[in-house]
């Protein structure tokens, strides 16, 4: 692999090796996706907390409810996994909430042309066992209907790590306000291994994704009310989550025909 390769590939690594966590030490209710805030309860009720077991590890990602059957996260998230623990319809990730339905699923369809090592392709879906009963905190997001644009305005939303200092996850679901920047702004971070299924945002500062946020949601809001799914976490820079160096997503609007054909077979 080039030099470029091998730091994208780490930095994607990275997200997912540094999130391998014990469930019952998770961080405390305070801690935040970098820069971002608490959401409310109800808020994001597509997002969706995932337990990833495979033979050999086990680690945490995010995603987000596509109808009553199937979440969509990262191709990252579902390489070689072996069993899924997913949490939906609670802000929390510990502690009793009469909200909260929790599942367990081995189902899953990875993206066929999906590259671990240039982080391509990176999408994945998970079917559940059973379908899921929606609720006032448990409601799918919407399809896009058109890919992102430069500049628009978009939210990041996750479970993730708060500091490079700190490996704990967020007990709190969070939230940032981050905007789209073109592909050549992309490249001139991470080089031509930016693809145009890809998409970076960034912050003021250092708003953005760190570990713990792989396969959690990037949206757009949709008819003022609703929320629409844009992009799916899947890098951060090898300089660390703190870094004002942009998050890296999977465009959805791009696979929106693979999906529907995975989903309605």
């Amino acid at each position: 692999m080039s030099p470029l390769s091998v730091n994208l590939y780490l930095a994607a690594t990275f997200l997912i090796l540094s999130t391998r966590v014990d469930a019952t030490s998770l961080g405390a209710k305070h801690a935040r996706i970098i820069g971002g805030e608490e959401s409310n309860v109800g808020e994001y009720t597509f997002s969706a907390a995932i337990y990833v077991q495979t033979n050999d590890s086990k680690f945490f990602c995010g995603g987000s409810l596509l109808n009553h059957d199937w979440i969509i996260t990262s191709g990252n998230c579902v390489y070689n996994a072996v069993l899924f623990t997913i949490q939906l319809g609670s802000v929390y990730l510990n502690g009793e909430n009469g909200n909260r339905q929790t599942v367990a699923t081995s189902d899953y369809v990875l993206h066929p042309q999906f590259n671990p090592d240039t982080i391509e392709n990176d999408i994945g879906l998970i079917k559940l066992r059973m379908s899921i009963t929606f609720t006032q905190y448990i409601q799918p997001i919407y399809f896009p209907t058109n890919d992102l644009q430069d500049g628009q305005s978009v939210t990041s939303v996750g479970w993730g790590q708060t500091s490079d200092y700190d490996s704990e996850l967020s007990n709190y679901l969070s939230y940032v306000s981050t905007s789209v920047l073109s592909n050549a702004e992309c490249r001139i971070f991470y080089g031509n291994q930016i693809t145009d299924n890809m998409v970076c945002v960034e912050g003021n500062y250092n708003e953005g994704i760190c570990n713990g946020d792989n396969g959690s949601p990037l949206i757009e809001p949709y008819m003022n009310r609703y929320h629409m799914l844009g992009g799916i976490a899947s890098f951060i820079s090898g300089n660390g989550c703190e870094s004002t160096d942009p998050s890296g997503y999977t465009r959805v609007f791009p696979y929106r025909e693979w999906i529907t054909s995975v989903i309605n077979s």
